[in-house]
């Protein structure tokens, strides 16, 4: 149950590239809230600066303070205070913080509202070509190899297709990886999604590693996903 206070927290989905693709509820939302709560203030601020939006109460909320101060932002909101949450990109609580903020809403009868917004989970497998009836996300890959291969092996033994995020530092040793464990399966590395240099690069896991390889950098937000066993191929042309 939630108290009666017009107070409450709002969760809003920001770009993961593209400012454009804010929402007119989003902007309407972060335009009448009275505290703007971010991951990073700094980053916040472009956003904030882009919309046309000033003279904000803006609080930092990030994994190193959040258990400390979502309790008192929960209080806030049940005194009838509306607070917006922003996180870097994408909608706040995957993969970002925001989590123990919810929690503290729930503890505290508050209520939470969700203002979805861009997704590189879903923009990644729409684009991808690989089945999506069902998927699985793993967040991001860890970064300790061991740990990372195991994961890849279960996600080339699960039947549904597997999202993760990787840093592009790492993403040739997670391509080796699965060209190791499965080089005929289909996968799918999404870059800089919804920004001007989006890229998709489809293949089997092998060709997608030997074109990886031939780079001589790799940057931006990457998204890969692995096709599910037992599942139709997958599209393989690139855009």
């Amino acid at each position: 149950m939630t108290n009666s206070s017009t107070g409450r927290i709002q969760l809003i989905g920001s770009p993961i590239g593209n400012l454009g693709d804010i929402t007119f509820r989003a902007v309407e939302c972060l335009r009448l809230a009275g505290v703007i709560a971010c991951e990073d203030t700094r980053h916040s601020a472009k956003l904030l600066k882009h919309l046309e939006i000033s003279n904000k109460e803006m609080i930092a909320l990030h994994d190193h303070n959040e258990m400390k101060r979502a309790s008192r932002l929960a209080e806030r909101a049940a005194s009838g205070e509306v607070i917006a949450y922003l996180s870097d990109a994408g909608m706040p609580t995957i993969s970002d913080p925001g989590y123990r903020l919810v929690n503290a809403c729930i503890e505290q009868g508050v209520l939470v509202e969700v203002i979805p917004g861009p997704s590189a989970v879903m923009s990644a497998i729409a684009g991808s070509g690989l089945p999506s009836d069902s998927f699985y996300f793993g967040g991001f890959l860890p970064v300790k190899s061991g740990k990372r291969a195991r994961e890849l092996e279960s996600a080339v033994e699960r039947k549904e297709t597997s999202i993760f995020f990787e840093s592009p530092h790492r993403i040739v040793k997670s391509l080796h990886a699965l060209s190791q464990c499965a080089p005929t399966r289909a996968v799918c590395v999404a870059r800089e999604l919804t920004k001007k240099f989006e890229t998709f690069h489809r293949g089997c896991a092998s060709e997608v590693f030997t074109e990886f390889s031939n780079l001589s950098s790799v940057k931006g937000e990457i998204t890969l996903l692995i096709a599910g066993c037992g599942k139709r191929k997958s599209n393989r042309s690139e855009l």
